[in-house]
């Protein structure tokens, strides 16, 4: 039976330092009293680790705080300097950037076009990183991409060259590193859309859920126990290629021409659905907002555009109804330009056809992230694995 571990003075002093740092993230400046009683630490023990984490750089005193009358009592805060994050969400376009400190505030955003063509992940990167300011000596960065990273080659797969030009070739992750000077990490854009959704948005709580992104394109991410399933190589929830009913497959159109769950609620398919019914737009989220529009102004408009908003819905259904019968999730999350622009009326809509095909049930909810989702979900990845290696760091005594 093995023995175990001693707690050495060391070992100790990082347990306490940790402590002390999560509580000041989490609850904010906190006094010398405050920081023992969270910590169970005696006065002394706690001024020690208070001078310690001075000394490090990763607190620093607040000012102070007002308590009885004649008394005051210095408070200490995390220092937002101790370590910088960058999340970068990566699309045939643009590169957006987003620059956090290690408490998390925004310092610096900047969207980064993509010249035609262009291929040159490094080069982008790094112009997106200095339009948004980001200060030398990054901690992480995560990268979002519209592709599914195999985590045994490092390599994109379900993308072409036409959607990331030059972002293709082996092991990026390492490419990227090396190229910036940082540690990177490289995620699906639709998996970090879902790990903002279970941090801050509709998903929160909940430990499985499916998260349907639809927009010109259709993803999915799937959540398990409360973890992201990625699959074996990294394509779980590239539905898009999924076969459904009555769309061509693989077969016909090849390995990644216009088929399967792609073809029949993919944003083209929105388009040519709306376009009988009167209905049109420059991209499918405009097309679906004007189908909204439409079904409350009243009179034949009206129910023409809700019979083209419901067979928009029941293409989507089928697909869904595909991964619930497997998955049978606590609840699916619906974002994407398309859904959300479809709004309340649309949610129901699928909700209701999903629910006529499946004998599971689960209730369909909109996105609750503001903003850029894959740059959030980017920069909750990022802020967590630079306060581990921060907050994980020992520290002299």
């Amino acid at each position: 039976m093995p023995q175990p571990t001693p707690g050495t003075p060391s070992l100790l002093r990082a347990i306490n330092d940790r402590a002390a740092l999560r509580a000041l993230l989490e609850r904010g400046p906190l006094t010398r009293p405050e920081i023992g009683a969270i910590t169970g630490l005696s006065k002394p023990t706690a001024s020690q680790l208070l001078l310690r984490l001075q000394e490090a750089g990763l607190v620093v005193p607040g000012g102070v705080r007002e308590g009885l009358p004649g008394r005051t009592a210095e408070v200490y805060r995390l220092n937002p300097a101790a370590a910088y994050v960058a999340a970068l969400d990566v699309t045939r376009t643009h590169i957006d950037a987003r620059v956090a400190d290690i408490t998390g505030a925004v310092v610096g955003e900047h969207r980064q076009p993509v010249p035609a063509g262009s291929g040159d992940p490094v080069r982008g990167a790094r112009a997106a990183l200095e339009g948004a300011h980001a200060p030398a000596g990054l901690r992480r960065v995560v990268v979002g991409v519209q592709g599914a990273p195999d985590p045994g080659t490092g390599r994109l797969g379900y993308a072409t060259a036409e959607d990331l030009p030059g972002w293709l070739g082996p092991d990026l992750a390492a490419v990227l590193g090396e190229g910036l000077g940082v540690p990177v990490s490289v995620e699906n854009n639709v998996n970090l859309v879902a790990q903002a959704e279970q941090a801050h948005g509709a998903a929160r709580g909940h430990r499985d859920f499916v998260l349907l992104w639809a927009d010109e394109g259709l993803g999915a991410a799937l959540v398990l126990g409360g973890r992201l399933h990625r699959g074996a190589t990294g394509g779980a929830g590239e539905i898009g290629y999924m076969p459904a009913p009555g769309a061509p497959t693989a077969r016909e159109t090849g390995r990644y021409g216009d088929h399967g769950y792609q073809a029949l609620g993919g944003g083209p398919a929105v388009l040519s659905v709306l376009r009988p019914y009167g209905l049109h737009g420059d991209g499918p989220a405009e097309a679906v907002a004007e189908a909204v529009r439409a079904a409350g102004s009243g009179g034949g408009r009206a129910a023409a555009a809700l019979a083209g908003l419901r067979e928009i819905a029941a293409r989507l259904a089928v697909g869904l109804a595909s991964i619930t019968a497997v998955v049978d999730p606590e609840i699916v999350v619906l974002t994407g330009g398309t859904l959300l622009a479809g709004g309340e009326l649309l949610r129901g809509i699928v909700e209701e056809e999903l629910h006529a095909l499946t004998i599971p049930r689960p209730p369909l909810l909109l996105s609750a992230v503001e903003g850029n989702p894959v740059l959030a979900g980017a920069l909750d990845l990022a802020l967590a694995a630079a306060r581990d290696e921060v907050f994980g760091s020992p520290l002299p005594a």
